[in-house]
């Protein structure tokens, strides 16, 4: 079997150098490999993915050098997929619905915090979600999604990491970027009940990656250190789902002038702009430190 490689933007902004180092990483180590490239499109979100993004992106990755097989995976296309992993850690117990508001749980934390001592908070500084409705009345919960309220469905880390334990999932995966192939513990109660499906979104994150890498057979995650943390969650979603475990890699960030770390948020200077005043794919590979192709 041929190894296989992705790159999978949103398609909610203009790629940066930060993208593009992923973009050629992935496209040069498969071809090192002898292995496959692919390109996949997570525009799960449809308040903020833009068809015109998704064309630049292919635009800006072909400027580059790079290209991939067809067809490209879209995750819009696929929310049954995600949808039927949902409804297998329904049956299982294994997620509840969750219904309290940013507000609210702003509010539980502060008081928490007022009377009690520190909170516990994510990776990403997000204090943990309560967990007040870990054991809902399934009746209750049932009639206020019928009345239209928001909700979200979370999973229970504790149970989930238990019923992982029970079927012999072995929670570490093994990671690269070091140079060397290290085996790296997973915990992924740090990240406390993660949201897997959204009232606004069809699925999360964490939710559609792990099905899509392993629909698709990627066998080398290869992505920025940001996301290093959430393979805590990945492994644990792919131990419950019974999914291959990819070998990952988490390659150090591009950061701007003032130590941040490039983001379409903070709208870091885009590939187009750079081609447009001038760079070409050589130099975006010198400014990056990789070799030329």
């Amino acid at each position: 079997m041929k190894p296989v490689f992705r790159f999978a933007p949103s398609p909610n902004g203009e790629l940066h150098l930060g993208h593009a180092l992923s973009a050629i990483l992935n496209f040069d180590m498969a071809r090192a490999a002898g292995g496959r490239f692919l390109l996949r499109i997570e525009d799960i979100d449809p308040a903020r993915c833009r068809p015109e993004y998704e064309a630049q992106i292919r635009d800006d990755l072909r400027w580059l050098g790079l290209d991939w097989e067809e067809p490209v995976r879209r995750q819009s296309e696929h929310v049954t997929d995600y949808l039927a992993a949902l409804e297998g850690l329904k049956a299982r117990g294994l997620v509840y619905p969750a219904f309290l508001s940013r507000a609210e749980v702003k509010a539980h934390v502060t008081q928490f915090e007022k009377n009690c001592g520190r909170w516990k908070y994510d990776p990403d500084g997000t204090p943990h979600y309560p967990t007040l409705e870990r054991d809902l009345d399934p009746d209750e919960a049932a009639e206020r999604i019928a009345r239209g309220e928001r909700h979200m469905w979370r999973l229970n880390v504790e149970r989930a990491v238990a019923a992982a334990r029970d079927v012999g999932t072995p929670l570490s995966w093994t990671e690269t970027n070091t140079g060397a192939t290290q085996a790296t513990p997973a915990n992924p109660a740090i990240w406390g009940d993660v949201v897997l499906w959204r009232w606004d979104a069809p699925s999360s994150y964490h939710l559609s990656v792990v099905l899509d890498d392993a629909l698709q057979g990627v066998s080398h995650v290869v992505r920025g250190m940001d996301l290093f943390h959430a393979t805590h969650v990945h492994r644990l979603l792919q131990g419950l789902l019974g999914l291959p475990a990819p070998v990952y890699h988490h390659h150090p960030l591009i950061r701007d002038e003032s130590g941040l770390k490039l983001a379409k948020s903070i709208a870091s200077t885009g590939l187009r702009a750079l081609r447009e005043a001038g760079e070409t794919p050589s130099g975006i590979r010198r400014r990056l430190g990789l070799p030329l192709a």
